[in-house]
């Protein structure tokens, strides 16, 4: 189906370079005010022309260790009041009426830390990028949701693509052969390990830059498996290691590191760190109870086990990387 893609903004083509490059008086941030009113009316005018009350959140996450922007985030990422705090149906594939989906986007303009993708399968969809720049894509041109966006003092220009377009996300051809799903095979392979091992931890990333964190013997498993949040990706590491002295001292003279660290109540939490060499990280990680360290740099965090949990019908549609 062929979907009629337009970039609103604030910023007038007029001030455009001869490549494109925004020269004109607009900043990047959002006024909190009467412009963010407008970019979310034009939002919503474009979804009602579509027929549109309700979007699909793809690829959710949250601010990581490094934030790039132009505001600092806030504490909750700007969901608090939509989700609560466990952030209990911000997933990938939930389904949420209009007017959540706005506020997804308010939050998203004003850099509060959430970022997600909202669509309806082929027939619309709304990308938020850095600067203020928002990308709606529909079935039919929506002639009257172009008028009222200019009519408030906006811009909808056509293009022949978002830039944040989940297509463009493939690195390459093995990226799709890698999204393997967690099947009857994966938890076959993980009763293997724990009978082997004993105990394993087991990672699930609900949302991106976000884990929570599971220490599980071979009759946990089905409990663990019942928690897990919709479309997760799970990643299978090796056990906690209970001499948490020694696992600091193999810190020294690393730099970009994740301490998983179980606490004296038996909670796994996790820290990134840039310098483990921080006298003050000792003291911060007091009373641990049992720590395992993983590199910082995905290049060199090497999983036991990696899938990404499928539909109930058994069909992985989760797009991210285990």
């Amino acid at each position: 189906m062929s979907v009629h893609v337009h970039r609103i903004t604030k910023y007038d083509p007029a001030d455009r370079t001869e490549h494109g490059s925004y020269a004109g008086p607009e900043d990047v941030h959002s006024d909190h005010g009467p412009v963010e009113a407008a970019y979310l009316e034009a939002v919503a005018a474009f979804a009602e022309e579509t027929g549109i009350t309700h979007l699909t959140i793809r690829e959710p996450g949250v601010t990581g260790f490094v934030n790039f922007g132009v505001e600092p985030p806030l504490d909750g990422h700007g969901l608090a009041g939509l989700f609560p705090p466990d952030l209990t149906g911000y997933h990938d594939g939930a389904r949420v009426p209009m007017a959540v989906a706005l506020e997804l986007v308010r939050a998203m303009l004003r850099d509060n830390g959430a970022w997600c993708r909202l669509e309806d399968e082929d027939r619309f969809f709304v990308h938020v990028g850095y600067d203020q720049y928002v990308y709606v894509g529909s079935e039919s041109p929506c002639p009257h949701a172009v008028a009222l966006t200019h009519h408030r003092g906006l811009f909808a220009e056509p293009m022949s693509r978002s830039p944040y377009d989940p297509r463009l996300d493939d690195d390459d051809e093995d990226d799709a052969a890698r999204r393997r799903p967690a099947d009857g095979a994966f938890w076959a392979e993980l009763d293997a390990l724990l009978v082997e091992r004993g105990a394993v931890v087991l990672e699930e990333g609900y949302v991106s830059n976000a884990s929570r964190w599971h220490r599980i013997t071979a009759d946990e498993v089905a409990a663990t498996r019942g928690g897990l949040a919709p479309r997760a990706r799970l990643l299978v590491w090796p056990d906690l290691s209970t001499d948490v002295d020694a696992t600091l001292d193999a810190l020294a003279g690393k730099n970009l590191v994740e301490i998983v660290w179980q606490d004296p109540q038996g909670h796994i939490t996790s820290l990134t760190v840039d310098d483990p060499d921080n006298p003050g990280l000792p003291a911060r990680l007091a009373g641990a109870r049992a720590m395992l360290v993983l590199s910082g740099y995905a290049d060199d965090r090497h999983p036991l086990l990696a899938a990404v949990l499928p539909d109930p019908d058994g069909v992985l549609r989760a797009r991210w990387l285990p």
